[in-house]
């Protein structure tokens, strides 16, 4: 159950990261509150994860779901570039999240 609490942190935090990105600094009023209740749940996700895992681990599948997710949805929704070099980078990432769970112990 703890692999679940860390991998729905990780996808709270892709929401997180753009709702950072469309409050345009904290000047538009909803995005900072969804910044901010977004954060509260994927933090308090990864705190659940963190009763049985190691830290380095659950923190690096944490953030590592949450840089990937980050830049498929700047892909999709944002326009950002899908150049081959992006997207063989996070597959590297993507690798590196699923060696980090598959060799947990």
């Amino acid at each position: 159950m703890a692999w679940v609490f860390v991998v729905l942190a990780g996808l709270v935090e892709t929401g997180m990261a753009i709702a950072l990105k469309e409050s345009h600094g904290f000047s538009r009023a909803a995005w900072p509150i969804a910044f901010i209740m977004l954060a509260i749940v994927s933090f308090g996700l990864l705190s659940l994860g963190l009763r049985t895992l190691p830290v380095g681990t659950a923190y690096a599948v944490w953030t590592g779901i949450g840089v990937a997710g980050t830049a498929i949805a700047g892909m999709i929704f944002l326009g950002e570039s899908r150049e081959i070099g992006r997207l063989v980078a996070l597959g590297l990432i993507i690798a590196g999240v699923a060696a980090l769970k598959i060799l947990d112990h």
